[in-house]
């Protein structure tokens, strides 16, 4: 199910980074300190690339 404003709002920070995930390969990435981030994971000529859009 695709993360919405209010879904993205309400996570709460753990102990550790974790991900929440939207949809192929799109993920929001939930730090510690509070700062979430949006990344995206993808393949190009066979080897794994991550892309980060920011805080």
């Amino acid at each position: 199910m695709p993360l919405n404003d209010v879904k993205i709002r309400n996570l709460k920070t753990k102990a550790k980074a974790y991900k929440e995930y939207d949809f192929d390969g799109l993920f929001l990435l939930v730090k510690a300190t509070g700062s979430k981030s949006w990344r995206f994971k993808y393949r190009f000529d066979g080897k794994e690339k991550l892309m980060v859009f920011g805080d």
